[in-house]
């Protein structure tokens, strides 16, 4: 007999028979065959393929024999860790990092691992609304708190490690963007309605040193109005999503203004609400817009190169209510956050072979991951 793909030892096959030999017989659940997403579709040459949804840690961690009969015999669902308002995200060679505003913590899924963790629950450590987050190429993790007005770190262990820009340096802080080498992290402070303080705060990530900033309120070339998130692409450029000003800015690594995308409207390549951003080894952007509940990918001239996922009002693969952070990781797999539906969703590109990289054991093809009892 097997269970959850792995099979049961005589004794637990016993058992589990002499159960249910006094239960009534129930007829087999039906369900349509699920059909993984595709972008673009048919009869287009496919890019990007949805992979998996998760939704908490029964998603990522293995099951083993015991609790699997347990849940067989008692009919109980399996228990789960679950995100209860997910916001920014964060991947490093499989490892995810999103942060959740309620829990106040960041969830930690190591998906070639198949384990769960969490960060910023104890002191000196402890988040209070976390943000944005990124992770530099040691594994460090950079997390921007709105209530402490600071930026925490801590190593690939989890383990606290610091904090810088706790000085009254930002006002409203959301998005961050850290060099690969550690060296320099980019910090968006929105500032807020009643304020002229739409900026990016360039600090040293080592020593919390305020190095510069650039942006102030306006419409004008290199200005923000209510900017989100920034990212940095594998040349050193910064892209910031100046939500306000529907576009998103672009500028060297010194904060001197390069050029602009973007308008507000409801046509592919325009936005409604963009949100976060992220960019690949390649350096196509990928920006989020909630409005439209997809993320779009432009090249580094701007130009729309493929849109993915949609509106929806029902939780499906693929399809979103509130989706808000992005990341891509060394692969190009891409990490999307949706806050409404309580969810991350991964995608593959089509180069990538599935078992490729740094893929982690998925569900069985045509076949749905099913949600588990919240915790």
């Amino acid at each position: 007999m097997v269970v959850d793909g792995r099979r049961m030892p005589a004794v637990l096959v016993a058992l589990a028979l002499a159960v249910l030999a006094g239960c009534a017989s129930v007829p087999e659940p039906t369900s349509r065959e699920f059909v993984v997403p595709v972008f673009p579709p048919p009869p287009e040459v496919p890019r990007f393929y949805y992979e998996r949804t998760v939704y908490g840690s029964a998603d990522v961690r293995l099951d083993d024999e015991n609790a699997s009969l347990r849940r067989l015999v008692t009919g109980e669902g399996r228990r789960t860790d679950v995100m209860d308002k997910p916001y920014g995200v964060a991947a490093i060679r499989g490892r995810v990092y999103v942060t959740d505003t309620i829990k106040r913590m960041v969830h930690v899924f190591d998906l070639p691992k198949a384990t769960y963790e969490t960060l910023g629950t104890d002191p000196p450590g402890e988040l209070r609304q976390p943000f944005g987050v990124d992770v530099d190429a040691a594994g460090n993790v950079y997390v921007v708190d709105g209530t402490i007005r600071a930026v925490l770190v801590y190593d690939a262990a989890g383990r606290y490690l610091r904090r810088f820009a706790d000085g009254g340096a930002l006002r409203r802080p959301g998005g961050i963007a850290v060099e690969p080498a550690g060296n320099r992290a980019y910090v968006v402070d929105a500032g807020g309605v009643d304020s002229d303080r739409h900026r990016v705060i360039a600090f040293d990530a080592r020593t919390g040193a305020q190095l510069f900033e650039f942006g102030s309120r306006g419409t004008g070339p290199g200005e923000f109005n209510l900017p989100r998130d920034v990212a940095i692409s594998p040349t050193g450029e910064i892209y910031v999503v100046d939500g306000g000003n529907f576009r998103v800015g672009v500028f060297d690594a010194q904060g001197r203004f390069l050029r602009e995308f973007g308008s507000v409207g409801r046509q592919t390549g325009q936005f409604s609400r963009p949100k976060e951003v992220a960019t690949d080894r390649d350096g196509n952007v990928y920006v989020v817009d909630t409005a439209f509940g997809n993320f779009q990918i432009f090249n580094r001239q701007g130009q729309l190169l493929l849109d993915v996922g949609g509106r929806s009002n029902r939780d499906e693969a693929a399809r979103y209510m509130l989706p808000s952070g992005i990341a891509v990781d060394q692969d190009g797999r891409v990490y999307m956050v949706d806050q409404f539906y309580r969810k991350l969703e991964v995608y593959r590109p089509a180069a990538l072979a599935p078992t490729a990289g740094f893929a982690s054991p998925l569900p069985a093809a045509g076949s749905a991951p099913p949600k588990a009892a919240a915790k």
